[in-house]
C-alpha cells in the first residue's frame, strides 16, 4: 500500500508540474496578445473538454504530457487572416523566446518553491550533533555487508550504546559533531582500547571500548584496507529553518542541483552502457531512469521504514530534481523540443540583423519544412531512449535504499 501511494504521490507531482509547464507558455502567449486555442493534459483521444472564451481545456487519454495550442507556431501553420495579427509567428523576437522558456521557467519556479518548503515546514538535519541514531548490533566483514549469524557483537553493543545517547568525548578528545567523531575512529587502529565519553539519560559515562576491525569499500566495488570500527551511525536531527535561512539553502541547493543535472545530461550519451550494469546507480548515466523508475523510487520511498521528516524530504527532493531535469532537458536547441524553437527564433533574428546590416529586406521566418527530418529524428531517438530507459527499469531497477 504505501509502494502504491509513492506512485499516486509521483503521479500527481508529475501533472502538476505539466500543467504548471504548459501554463508557463499559456499565460505569457495571453499576456502578449496571442491567441491560444487548445490548452490539454496529455495526449490521445480527449476524454473531457470544456470551452471557455476561445481556449478549450481538457484532458486527453495518455498522460504523456500535454500541451498548449497558440495560433501561427510556425510558418507552416494555416492561419486564418483575421488571427495572423495574433498569431505567434508575428510578434516581436523577445515576446517568443519568453513564450518558450517560460515552460523551463514554471519548472525551476516549482523546484525552487519546493525548495523553501524543505526547510521551514520538514526541516534540515543537522549535522553539528554526535547523537547516536542506530547501533549495530555485529562487526559486518565489510563497511557495506550486512550482519550475519554468528558474528561477533560490535563494540558499541558491548558497552551497551543506545540510540539517543550522545558522544561526547573520544580517546581522549572532545567531539562536538559527527565529522571530529569520525576522524577520530580513522587516527585509531583496528583492535586499540580507547575510552568513550556518552552523555545517557542527562549524565555522562565513560567507557573503555576495543575497536574491532572491518574492510572499507573502495571505489571500484572492492574490499580495501582494515578500518577500526564502533558500530553507531549518526541520529539525524531536523530544524526548521527561518525564511531567511530557507531562501538561503533553496538557492545553494538549487544551484547544487543544476550543477548535478547538468552533468547528468552530459553523461547520457555514455548512460546506455551504464543501464543494465550492476553497478548502475553508481555511475551518473546509469541514474537517468524513466517515469516508470522515478515512480518505483518514490514508492521505495515512502514505503522505507525511516522516520517522516526523512521521507518527506526525499520525496519532495525527487520531485525537485525531476523538475530541474525536465527544465533543463526542455531547453536543449533541438527540434521538437523548446530550446529547438528558441534556437530557430534567434538565428532569425540575427539574420534580420545581418540583413540589415547589409540594406537587405528582412528574410522572414525561417522555412521549417526544411528542419522536419532533423525534428523527426530528434523525436525518434527521445523515444527510443525513453523506450530503453523503461526497459532498463524494469530488468535492472534502482534501488536507493539499499
Amino acid at each position: 500500500m504505501s509502494v502504491l501511494l509513492g506512485w499516486v504521490i509521483f503521479i500527481v507531482a508529475l501533472s502538476i508540474s505539466v500543467m504548471l509547464h504548459e501554463f508557463g507558455h499559456f499565460a505569457t502567449a495571453k499576456k502578449f496578445g496571442m491567441k491560444a486555442t487548445q490548452f490539454f493534459l496529455g495526449f490521445g483521444p480527449t476524454l473531457w473538454s470544456r470551452k471557455r472564451g476561445e481556449t478549450e481545456y481538457g484532458v486527453k487519454g495518455i498522460p504523456a504530457g500535454g500541451f498548449v495550442k497558440i495560433v501561427g507556431m510556425t510558418s507552416m501553420d494555416d492561419v486564418d487572416p483575421a488571427d495572423e495579427p495574433r498569431s505567434f509567428r508575428v510578434k516581436p523576437g523577445w515576446q517568443r523566446v519568453i513564450v518558450l522558456v517560460a515552460g523551463s521557467f514554471m519548472h525551476f519556479a516549482l523546484a525552487f518553491f519546493l525548495l523553501l518548503i524543505v526547510p521551514m515546514a520538514v526541516g534540515i538535519a543537522n549535522a553539528n550533533t554526535t547523537t547516536v541514531g542506530t547501533v549495530v548490533k555485529c562487526v559486518p566483514k565489510t563497511d557495506e555487508s550486512g550482519c550475519a549469524s554468528g558474528e561477533a557483537p560490535s563494540p558499541a553493543a558491548q558497552i551497551g550504546l543506545q540510540p539517543g545517547d550522545t558522544i561526547v568525548a573520544f580517546a581522549g578528545q572532545p567531539v562536538h559533531t559527527w565529522n571530529q567523531f569520525t576522524t577520530a575512529i580513522r587516527h585509531q587502529k583496528p583492535g586499540s582500547r580507547v575510552a568513550v565519553t556518552i552523555q545517557h539519560d542527562g549524565r555522562q559515562v565513560s567507557k573503555d571500548v576495543t575497536l574491532a576491525k572491518t574492510r572499507s569499500i573502495g571505489s571500484n566495488g572492492k574490499a580495501g584496507q582494515d578500518i577500526a570500527f564502533v558500530g553507531v551511525a549518526q541520529a539525524e536531527i531536523y530544524q526548521r529553518a527561518s525564511p531567511l535561512r530557507a531562501v538561503s539553502y533553496a538557492g545553494s541547493m538549487f544551484g547544487q542541483a543544476v550543477t548535478g543535472t547538468v552533468d547528468v545530461i552530459r553523461s547520457l550519451p555514455s548512460a546506455v552502457s551504464h543501464l543494465f550494469a550492476k553497478n548502475r546507480a553508481s555511475t551518473s548515466g546509469g541514474q537517468v531512469t524513466s517515469v516508470i523508475g522515478v515512480g518505483e523510487i518514490t514508492g521505495q520511498v515512502v514505503s522505507a521504514k525511516i522516520g517522516w521528516q526523512p521521507k518527506a524530504s526525499l520525496v519532495l527532493l525527487i520531485i525537485i530534481s525531476v523538475n530541474i531535469f525536465i527544465g533543463l532537458m526542455n531547453l536543449l536547441p533541438l527540434l521538437p523540443l523548446d530550446g529547438g524553437h528558441v534556437a530557430v527564433v534567434l538565428y532569425e533574428r540575427l539574420r534580420a540583423w545581418l540583413a540589415r546590416l547589409r540594406g537587405r529586406p528582412d528574410p522572414g521566418l525561417v522555412d521549417m519544412t526544411k528542419l522536419i527530418p532533423v525534428s523527426l529524428g530528434v523525436f525518434a531517438l527521445l523515444i527510443g531512449f525513453s523506450l530503453l530507459l523503461i526497459m532498463a527499469d524494469i530488468v535492472n531497477p534502482i534501488n536507493i535504499l539499499q
